[in-house]
Order: C-alpha cells, then sequence, then structure tokens
C-alpha cells in the first residue's frame, strides 16, 4: 500500500477517534458546562500533551477523569478543601496541619502536572500540587464527627467542603480509574475556579463569542 496514502488514512482514523472521544464527553451527563469546556479544550489546543487528565469541578465538587485523547472514563463526587478560594496561602505546605486555619483550607485552581507519589503514612496518592501539599488521595473517615462518607453520599455539593485542601475521592473509584490514569505516571489536574475568571487559569479555553 501506498505509505502517503497509509499515513492519510491513519490521520483521518485518528482524527475521527478523537472526534467520538470528544463528543462523549460534550453529552457526558452530570458535567457542567465549564469542566466540559475545559476538557475539550484541554484535548483540541494540545495542552494535555497526550497524558491523561482529570477536571475538578470544584463549584459542583465533582471529578472527571478522562484517556489521553479525551474520552470520559467515569466521574465521581469528591470532597474539597474548607475553605473558598483559589489560591493556596503562601508556605502552606511547609507548616503543621494544626497550624492551619480553616480560611486557610482552600484546593487551588489551575493547571497542574500531577505525579505518582505517598503519604507519610506510606499510603499512594496523586500529587496534585506539591509545594502546596495538595493531594488526591482515597477519602478518609478517620474522624466520625466530619462524616466524610456521608458527604459524599449526599445529592448536594453543599457539604463537600471539610478537608485541608486536597481532593478526596471514594476508595473505589481510586482505585478503577484514578490510580491507572494518574497514578502509573505522570497526568494533568485541571482545577477549576469558583471564585475567578475561568481564563484566568486557563488560557487556552477559547472566548465566548460575543452575540
Amino acid at each position: 500500500m501506498n505509505k502517503t496514502f497509509s499515513r492519510s488514512c491513519a490521520a483521518v482514523v485518528l482524527s475521527a477517534c478523537c472526534q467520538i472521544a470528544l463528543a462523549s464527553t460534550a453529552s457526558a451527563p452530570g458535567m457542567s458546562v465549564e469542566a466540559s469546556g475545559v476538557a475539550q479544550a484541554a484535548v483540541t489546543s494540545g495542552d494535555n500533551q497526550r497524558m491523561p487528565f482529570a477536571v475538578v469541578d470544584k463549584k459542583n465538587a465533582r471529578l472527571h477523569v478522562f484517556a489521553a485523547d479525551g474520552a470520559l472514563q467515569a466521574s465521581s463526587p469528591i470532597l474539597l478543601g474548607l475553605a473558598r478560594g483559589d489560591r493556596s496561602v503562601p508556605g502552606i505546605g511547609e507548616r503543621p496541619m494544626s497550624q492551619i486555619k480553616p480560611h486557610e483550607r482552600t484546593t487551588p485552581a489551575g493547571r497542574f502536572v500531577s505525579e505518582p507519589g505517598r503519604n507519610l503514612g506510606g499510603e499512594d496518592i496523586v500529587w496534585v500540587d506539591y509545594g502546596a501539599a495538595v493531594s488526591m488521595h482515597r477519602v478518609r473517615a478517620t474522624n466520625p464527627a466530619e462524616k466524610r462518607l456521608r458527604r459524599l453520599a449526599s445529592p448536594t455539593a453543599s457539604d463537600n467542603r471539610i478537608s485541608f485542601g486536597c481532593i478526596n475521592v471514594p476508595a473505589t473509584f481510586y482505585d478503577a480509574y484514578v490510580k491507572p490514569a494518574l497514578g502509573q505516571n505522570h497526568g494533568v489536574v485541571y482545577v477549576l475556579p469558583e471564585t475567578t475568571p475561568l481564563r484566568q487559569h486557563f488560557a487556552f479555553v477559547p472566548t465566548p463569542a460575543a452575540h
């Protein structure tokens, strides 16, 4: 077969596969317009650099995990930092947890290159922002008063703010989707803002057309 023709066919197939993946992303139930838009733009712009990625929707307390081509793998409710805000306090990653005040417990927004790691207890985690000590890990229900499992199971996002800033994921979801996608190699985590403009954090997202 002609090599040029073969390459052309491969390009058409790859393009078609990407279009199917992006179409499944756009029509995914329970995904906000902002989350879908960032996911699609990450792939079409090449911002995810052909790596698996995740979109953290803080407003709706949802995590969406994607393959490198933009195909949605699965979504789940999550727990986030107690305080609303899109920035981490400078130097917070160096402070003992006992010295972190409630209003400082934010989950920062932005684009983060994630990497697998382990916490002090030896548990595997995914580092989102190593400098700020923000990771994605299985939910820990060690303090009954915090009712973390009940918060995850509730139908609304209003009670999903409880952590020091880390992204708490149901253990079964972590093992089935987060660990295979982000727990083996580098990936990208897009944490959507809740108090600042979207494009302030993600310049690759197209500006909405004026009407």
